[in-house]
């Protein structure tokens, strides 16, 4: 995946080859107003004919799916843009300085400068789906498994899983899938509370905390569990709204009990800024303990203030 194919190409000899403006420009591709309109319209009527109904309880895994399929097309010209670019270089690995190859060359050229205007397209469908998602049930969007990321440099609320990140770390790449900035961890549990009231105050609470570390920290992404529910889902919301990139740490199910104490080193072993801790579990704890042992500065936020019962 690339930032741009062009600044990819900018790095490549291409034996004299000159490339062309991309065959299509802005006005190919549904505006950006456009979008967002459609798209809201769309998702106020169907939220509109789920309420008060059996199935109501269904909307928001119906509402994750469409925005899916914006993710999954933007993925499908993301793959034709790798393949287009591998081609590429297989190409000027073989240069012979024939016309048929040069025309072969500009041909998948071509083809990547299409693939990746498209995908820009549907990563920009996608941005507002999930920014519809979002207002409507207070979570972060992203897919069931790797990243949630976009090319444009327009968009910043980025959700990168660890595994992709860890790939691209070790490939030594520098582009989507590395977050840029300072890294800070927020961990949490998940809880329940005795009033709604109590839980709104919670939720202030985390957000408010967040808001204090951007502050001495503007450029920080933050890192965390990528738990769905509690408070990690709460930071992600922080996250989405503040447009602040955010690197996913999942638990490694085949570790079993030691799946938490291993995110834990990861995610420390990213020398963040600050740890920002919540009420949680022994693995919370135990990160509290280990950021400090590395003088890992850590915003503590685990003295129960509300009236709440702790699940872990």
């Amino acid at each position: 995946m690339y930032d741009s194919f062009i600044d990819q190409l900018s790095g490549l000899d291409l034996s004299g080859l000159s490339i062309r403006p991309a065959p299509f420009n802005e006005t190919d591709f549904p505006c950006e107003d456009a979008i967002e309109q459609t798209l809201g319209a769309v998702w106020s009527d169907l939220f509109a004919m789920f309420s008060d109904t059996a199935l109501e309880a269904d909307a928001e895994d119906i509402a994750w799916g469409m925005v899916n399929l914006f993710h999954r097309a933007a993925s499908r010209k993301s793959a034709q843009l790798d393949r287009a670019s591998d081609e590429i270089r297989v190409l000027l690995a073989s240069a012979d300085g024939s016309e048929v190859h040069s025309s072969n060359l500009e041909e998948q050229v071509e083809r990547a400068q299409a693939a990746e205007a498209s995908m820009l397209a549907f990563e920009q469908m996608r941005e507002a789906a999930a920014a519809l998602y979002r207002d409507e049930t207070g979570s972060s969007w992203k897919p069931v498994s790797g990243s949630r990321t976009s090319h444009s440099r327009h968009f910043t609320s980025a959700v990168i899983d660890a595994r992709d990140f860890l790939r691209a770390r070790a490939e030594n790449r520098r582009h989507a899938l590395i977050p840029e900035g300072t890294p800070v961890v927020f961990a949490g549990g998940r809880q329940s509370f005795e009033s709604a009231e109590d839980a709104r105050a919670y939720a202030e609470n985390i957000w408010a905390t967040l808001d204090k570390v951007r502050d001495a920290v503007p450029d920080l992404f933050l890192v965390h569990g990528g738990d769905g529910k509690g408070a990690d889902r709460l930071a992600a919301s922080w996250a989405e709204r503040r447009e602040v990139q955010q690197l996913t740490y999942s638990l490694d199910r085949r570790l079993g009990a030691r799946a938490g104490f291993k995110r834990n080193e990861q995610m420390l072993s990213l020398n963040p800024r600050y740890v920002v801790a919540f009420p949680g579990n022994g693995v919370t704890e135990r990160l509290v303990i280990d950021a400090k042992t590395r003088r890992i500065t850590v915003v503590d936020r685990r003295t129960v203030t509300f009236r709440s019962k702790i699940k872990g």
